[in-house]
């Protein structure tokens, strides 16, 4: 018979296994620093041996990293996602922006239609307090704080949607995004009709999701993502023309 006795499992298993489901979801990020072995010892009940037996298994397969005097961290795990080489080719070509942008839009939407149908209320609430943050962040015009707070809502929206594998991907994605590789993203907010527009755009893309509105959800996050495409495809127009436009202005002065 295919059958074993059931043996008790050990209690450092238990730990990898908690901790192993905190960085999936995405709860534990990477470069986040645990608490001490002090403290988590007393928070998940397991004495330090069986702490310490754990966090060297995650360790050893790369989950966890260790900082001499500084503690333990997540590792930063994202940045894999893509080859130096990539990355470098990402940030020299245009067409890796526009083929950025038209990757989150079919993403995003998805996601957001899952979250409106499959998110908790808590889920919900965390997307809802990150746009009221937005908000607050639109009256004093601070570009970097706006960008930043426009990253954590859309992943937040991912986050609800409920599917691990998305969301290490967008993460991954994401923080090309803070890097500047793929566009700067305060070009996003040259203009105060830019910025209004955008936040309205946000808006719609919440109203939806607390109202529990998949297809309403992913039509806003497309409209929301064609108006990026078109105004940095606008201001690439723009630059260019103002490059030409210095030209004429110094042969005129030349004449």
């Amino acid at each position: 018979m295919p059958f074993e006795p059931v043996k008790q499992e050990k209690l450092s298993h238990g730990v990898v296994r908690q901790i192993e489901g905190l960085i999936l979801r995405g709860i534990l990020r990477p470069g986040e620093r645990l608490p001490s072995e002090r403290e988590l010892s007393e928070r998940m009940d397991v004495s330090r041996p069986s702490l310490r037996e754990a966090l060297a298994d995650l360790q050893d397969r790369g989950l966890l990293t260790s900082k001499a005097g500084a503690g333990v961290y997540v590792a930063e795990v994202l940045g894999s996602a893509f080859s130096p080489a990539l990355v470098t080719l990402f940030s020299t070509h245009d067409k890796a922006v526009f083929d950025y942008i038209s990757f989150r839009r079919d993403m995003e939407g998805l996601a957001a239609e899952r979250a409106a149908a499959k998110a908790s209320d808590t889920d919900l609430k965390v997307v809802n307090a990150i746009f009221e943050k937005m908000e607050a962040a639109h009256k004093k015009r601070n570009p970097a704080d706006e960008a930043h707070l426009d990253a954590n809502f859309h992943l937040a929206i991912i986050e609800a949607s409920h599917n691990v594998i998305m969301l290490h991907m967008m993460r991954s994605m994401y923080e090309l995004l803070r890097e500047g590789v793929f566009y700067n993203r305060t070009v996003m907010f040259k203009q105060r009709m830019t910025r209004d527009t955008l936040l309205e755009q946000h808006r719609a893309i919440n109203t939806a999701l607390q109202a529990r509105d998949p297809v309403g959800a992913r039509a806003a996050i497309e409209a929301h993502l064609d108006f990026v495409q078109t105004a940095l495809s606008d201001q690439y127009k723009a630059d260019a023309n103002e490059v030409f436009a210095q030209k004429r202005l110094e042969h005129e002065a030349e004449s």
